[in-house]
């Protein structure tokens, strides 16, 4: 039964799951039938020009089923959690005072948390204290900065590779400006989301099945232009292997290859690997997920009857 409290708070609906796993078919399904407006909740979609390699959408679906925070930044751009969670409400709230029901739909599980439970009051920027941070970096090396973490942090340490600078920076800028460390406060909660919330993860339940869905899309995507769509990004001078757009998946062994670092056939494997760790990762996360009711990727039209049992109950 639910309680009084969350009863009277406008709806929302959740469709997560792992890449390739249907997410997207499943939502323009339930556009058609539910009074709803779409919200992606993808970390890649953002970018603009990042249309081949991230999967988006096509122009006939954005069509048929708008999404909502899709091509909002250049890739020279960054975006964070905290700017997820800012649009989105803003977004959700439009939404349902149009007298419909905002349904989020995507893969990027730091998004879901950061909307359900807010963020940890860390500290803003601080473009002196980073810039001695880079400057440090430069000095002396990301490794040595990524042991002084581990002196300060050793929890954060453990989650942040010392060859992911952004996030190395961030983890010791906090600290530098806060005295406090990321660990200590991210313990530290935010506002919760104001919606009552139906949560559903749609994934195959064979592993073996999600692995060639993954490699078979790698492959469409290079037939789809990939190769060509990421070249003009390289060519325009402006961006490097450390930005988050580029470091997306799939876009950063295709830089690797641009570069002259691996052959096509190495950027290929990489690729299709990176993505199954990149699902897996997302499955890891699924699986703690509370509150949430499983669909079956391969057996679609259940999916969609389960969906609309639950958030017609």
């Amino acid at each position: 039964m639910i309680r009084p409290d969350i009863a009277s708070l406008p709806p929302a609906i959740f469709i997560m799951g792992p890449t390739a796993s249907g997410k997207t078919a499943l939502a323009m399904t339930l556009r058609r039938q539910l009074p709803v407006e779409l919200i992606s909740v993808d970390s890649a979609l953002i970018y603009r020009e990042m249309d081949i390699g991230t999967a988006k959408p096509s122009k006939d679906e954005l069509a048929q089923a708008p999404h909502r925070l899709i091509d909002i930044r250049d890739p020279s751009e960054s975006y964070s959690a905290a700017d997820f969670r800012r649009d989105a409400l803003s977004e959700m709230a439009e939404i349902t005072a149009s007298g419909r029901v905002p349904l989020l739909v995507g893969g990027t599980m730091l998004y879901y948390k950061a909307l359900l439970e807010g963020l940890s009051p860390l500290p803003p920027a601080d473009a002196a204290v980073r810039e001695r941070i880079e400057q440090d970096a430069q000095l002396r090396g990301w490794d040595v900065l990524h042991r002084q973490l581990q002196q300060i942090d050793p929890i954060a340490a453990l989650r942040i590779h010392p060859n992911d600078p952004q996030r190395l920076s961030r983890a010791l800028e906090v600290f530098f400006v806060s005295g406090k460390t990321l660990t200590e406060m991210t313990k530290i909660s935010g506002e919760t989301l104001p919606y009552r919330v139906f949560q559903f993860i749609i994934a195959p339940n064979n592993r073996e099945l999600l692995h060639r869905r993954i490699e078979q899309r790698f492959h469409q995507m290079l037939a789809a232009g990939f190769e060509q769509e990421a070249r003009t990004l390289f060519a325009r001078g402006d961006l490097h292997a450390d930005m988050p757009s580029v470091r997306c998946v799939g876009y950063r062994q295709m830089w690797a290859y641009l570069s002259g670092e691996v052959d096509y056939d190495e950027m290929v494997f990489r690729g299709i690997c990176a993505t199954r760790q990149l699902a897996k990762r997302q499955m890891t996360w699924l699986r703690g997920w509370e509150a949430a009711h499983w669909l079956d990727s391969e057996q679609p039209q259940a999916a969609v009857e389960t969906v609309l049992q639950v958030v017609s109950a």
